[in-house]
């Protein structure tokens, strides 16, 4: 039987443990017990988790989420809904892998590969490109392509720690139109 004082200590030190233990996990990129995770490629039967709708029949830049434990990953057919998934406070799989189109690389309207780590990348919101659900953040492995791209078709570009939860609303640009 423990003390009063050796029970808490003990106890912080197991939660300080399994802190660290998730920031590790969470830091180390792409990477799922020290392997790699490759990029997989959108086929005609890959599909959004949110909501079921064919990545290949879509515009914009897609998005796969790696899980640990979990052999396939989440599709999405925007980056919102990534951001959405993502910095949702109730997320509570562990996040092994993130991939984004880079769309300087990707055709717009049928994108196919050309995967980069989305934590990497720099995204362009406010853009006039529409992505599969509306206004989009197109994805770009460089600083320059996505400056290019906003000059062109407009918007602001972001590095991904600097996106908030209340830019990924999931509405699709209808709290926002005032023509309804």
């Amino acid at each position: 039987m423990c003390t009063h004082h050796a029970c808490l200590s003990r106890r912080r030190f197991l939660i300080a443990g399994a802190a660290a233990g998730l920031l590790a996990a969470c830091g180390s990129g792409n990477q799922s017990g020290g392997k790699t995770i490759t990029p997989l490629e959108i086929d005609r039967s890959s599909s959004c988790a949110l909501d079921g709708m064919l990545l290949a029949d879509y515009p914009g830049p897609k998005v796969q989420m790696h899980y640990a434990g979990v052999e396939r990953p989440d599709w999405f057919c925007d980056t919102i809904e990534m951001f959405n998934v993502y910095l949702n406070p109730e997320q509570a799989r562990l996040v092994t892998a993130l991939y984004v189109q880079d769309m300087a690389k990707a055709e717009w309207n049928a994108p196919q590969g050309h995967w980069i780590d989305a934590k990497k990348a720099f995204y362009v919101f406010g853009s006039k490109r529409l992505g599969a659900m509306g206004p989009t953040a197109a994805s770009f492995s460089s600083e320059a392509d996505a400056k290019a791209f906003a000059t062109e078709h407009g918007g602001k570009v972001l590095r991904f720690d600097e996106v908030t939860p209340d830019m990924a609303i999931l509405d699709g640009g209808a709290l926002h139109d005032q023509a309804m």
